[in-house]
Formats: C-alpha cells, sequence, structure tokens
C-alpha cells in the first residue's frame, strides 16, 4: 500500500502544499473499495454516476437519496485508508435544510465529506453545513444534474467571462468553508488559473494536470464505457494482470503527472 494513517482532509491539503497529486476514484461497492485501499488510492468518491453506470439511466437525474445511502454505507464498510466522498443527488440540497438534513444522512453512514454541484450560489450552503460539522466538495464547471440547462454534456468556461466567473466562484466558495473543489470539463489553462486561485485543493476530471487531484469513474478507466469514452478517459487495465494493478498504474501516473497528458484536456 501507498499509505498507512487514514487519508484525511488534512492529508489532501498538505499534498496540495508540497505539490504531491493524488488520486480518486468512484467506488460502489465493499469489494472494490478493498481493492482501491490495497493498491493506494487516496480518495473514494461514492458517485451518482451509479444511475449511469450501474442503473442504466441516461443521466444522473433518477439517483435517490437511498440510492446514495446504500452505496455510501456498501462502500463505507470496505474502507479503511481513503478519504471518502459521497455525492449529493438531484435536488436533495434544494434549500439549506434539505442540504444539511440530506448530507447528514451520508455522513452518518460513512461518508467524510459530501459533494454538491453549483456555484457561488452555494455559499449559504456551505457555510451551513460547515457549522455542523459536514465538510463540502463543490462541483463546477460541467455539472452533469444540470445537463438540461447545458443543452447537452458541453465544456465549461471557454470564454473570458465564464473562466473569470469559475474563479470568482471559486474564491467565493473557499472563503464561504469549502473543503475541495471538483472541476469537470473545463479548458486546462482554466483550471490551472482556479488550482492556482484558491488554497483547498483542486479535483480534476477532463480539466488538465494541473489540478490537485484526479478522478475518473472506475467503469471508464477499466475501459468499460459505453460508447466512444470521452476524451479525458484512459483505459488503466491495458496491459495490466489485475483491476488492482490497474488501479495502481492510474495512482503512479497521477502522482508522477504522465495522466491526463494534453490530449487528454480541453483547450
Amino acid at each position: 500500500m501507498r499509505y498507512i494513517m487514514a487519508v484525511s482532509l488534512t492529508t489532501l491539503r498538505d499534498c496540495k502544499k508540497r505539490g504531491e497529486k493524488f488520486a480518486m476514484i468512484t467506488c460502489y461497492d465493499t469489494i472494490f473499495a478493498q481493492t482501491m485501499n490495497a493498491a493506494g488510492v487516496e480518495c473514494l468518491l461514492v458517485g451518482d454516476s451509479l444511475g449511469m453506470v450501474l442503473q442504466g439511466h441516461s443521466s444522473t437525474l433518477p439517483v435517490t437519496m437511498q440510492d446514495m445511502i446504500y452505496h455510501t454505507q456498501c462502500v463505507a464498510r470496505g474502507n479503511s485508508n481513503a478519504f471518502l466522498l459521497a455525492d449529493m443527488p438531484f435536488m436533495s440540497y434544494a434549500t439549506v435544510n434539505d442540504a444539511l438534513n440530506n448530507a447528514a444522512a451520508l455522513m452518518r453512514v460513512g461518508a467524510h465529506a459530501v459533494k454538491l454541484e453549483g456555484g457561488a450560489w452555494l455559499a449559504e450552503t456551505v457555510q451551513q453545513l460547515v457549522r455542523g460539522g459536514i465538510p463540502s466538495c463543490v462541483h463546477m464547471g460541467l455539472t452533469p444534474q444540470s445537463v438540461h440547462v447545458f443543452g447537452g454534456y458541453k465544456v465549461q468556461g471557454k470564454t473570458a467571462d465564464a473562466a473569470a466567473q469559475l474563479i470568482a466562484d471559486a474564491k467565493t466558495l473557499e472563503q464561504a468553508g469549502a473543503a475541495l473543489l471538483l472541476l469537470e470539463c473545463v479548458p486546462s489553462t482554466v483550471a490551472a488559473q482556479v488550482s492556482a486561485s484558491v488554497s483547498i485543493p483542486v479535483i480534476g476530471i477532463g480539466a488538465g494536470k494541473d489540478c490537485d487531484g484526479q478522478v475518473l469513474v472506475v467503469h471508464d478507466m477499466l475501459g468499460l464505457s459505453q460508447g466512444k469514452a470521452a476524451r479525458f478517459v484512459k483505459n488503466f487495465l491495458t496491459g495490466q494482470d489485475s483491476i488492482q494493478a490497474a488501479f495502481s498504474a492510474y495512482v503512479a501516473a497521477v502522482k508522477n503527472q504522465s495522466y491526463p497528458a494534453p490530449e487528454h484536456g480541453f483547450n
């Protein structure tokens, strides 16, 4: 294993300070949690992506709180060392009270922090979560729960104004108390600017190598994508003799910054 002590927010903050990258993978069950722990994956994300890769939906919108609680329980039982982040599903944080109640439910079953999709408008919710003892990660850029607002899964932050808004939102959310940020499908140069503008760790997916951490959906990084894989996906099972070896190869590639390569990002 690559670490002995349990990974915490302090661990991730220290990684950012040292310039050391960290690896996150989505996880939905006990056995995969145990295997990712053995491979040294620092962070596990119980993602609402389960709606697409496990349940067969065309988006994450049908995923319920009951789904997220169940899968967070399953992952928590198999997790011994990794930092465990759980998604707040569609409309589960429409009000501050909703966010507090639903986040508390995920924390009670083993999450170490919760992830919400949005921007600066989440500042009050983030503040109240912190006051309740609940760390949060805000997912920015392409936010899949807003797929119908965007009109599809499209790269965000492509204009100067949009990039400036992402940076401003990141600063606002840090001031509100967000513990982490996650950037999805934004130009690599913009993600680098966001990462440099805040002191909290920034995790990327399709956001270039300058983010502090990287995340991939487990099915994607094992070559199980249906149809054409997204530009940022790499199959880490190729050339490996086991799934655990694929996870270890991913961790190593994130650490040595060979992944993501320029071809995995957006201009």
